[in-house]
Formats: structure tokens, sequence, C-alpha cells
């Protein structure tokens, strides 16, 4: 980026992990805390993805992916966390996902991961 005198962007996304649709019907037993009196042997049907979920990390990566594909970014064919977009003025806006965390480069002139 110093190199050559690229702006960088950070952006965190607070609230990733409750975007999740699940793909799958997913049943829990009921937390200690939160047991419905006389209902104790009833179980929670997820609606949405929730922490401590293994699916939870993949949910949020496929949301991502389809809002950028809709927006009509192109995910990159070298690694499937970086989408870029070319602009009117024949620069580039790329965007990179780590987990919930996402760095973007905004006007680059020249094309630099395919």
């Amino acid at each position: 980026m110093a190199q050559y005198d690229l702006d960088l962007d950070q952006l965190d996304v607070k609230i990733a992990f409750f975007h999740g649709d699940l793909d799958k019907v997913i049943f829990m037993t009921q937390l200690v805390e939160f047991k419905a009196a006389e209902k104790e042997n009833l179980v929670c049907k997820l609606k949405k993805s929730l922490c401590g979920l293994k699916q939870l990390l993949r949910q949020w990566y496929k949301h991502f992916d389809s809002f950028m594909r809709v927006k009509e970014y192109t995910r990159s064919k070298y690694d499937p966390c970086i989408y870029y977009d070319k602009l009117s003025g024949g620069e580039y806006i790329y965007l990179l996902l780590y987990v919930d965390d996402m760095l973007m480069l905004p006007r680059v002139d020249h094309l630099l991961i395919g």
C-alpha cells in the first residue's frame, strides 16, 4: 500500500454472524438459563445461525458472497475472499474479506488480482 501510495479502508462487520440463513433444519436443547417451565423436554428449532454452530462462518460467507454477486462484483479466481469491480473510469475497487473484517482498496488504476 505504501509502495504504490494507495488508500486503504478497514471495516469490521459487528453483526456479521446474525445474517446467516441455515441450509438445514437444526434443533437444539433449551439453554439452562431459558428453559420454559413445564416444557423442559421440548427443543428449539433454529431459524438463523447461532454463535457456537459449526456452520456459522460458512453461512456468513455464503450470505456475503451472494450480496457481492448481486452488486456485480467479481470474485477472484485465485482467492475466494477477494472481490473486485471495474468502475466507469477504468479504475478498480477491491474488497478483501477475512472472517468479519474487510479491507477495501478504492480506485486503483490497474487490475492487481485476476
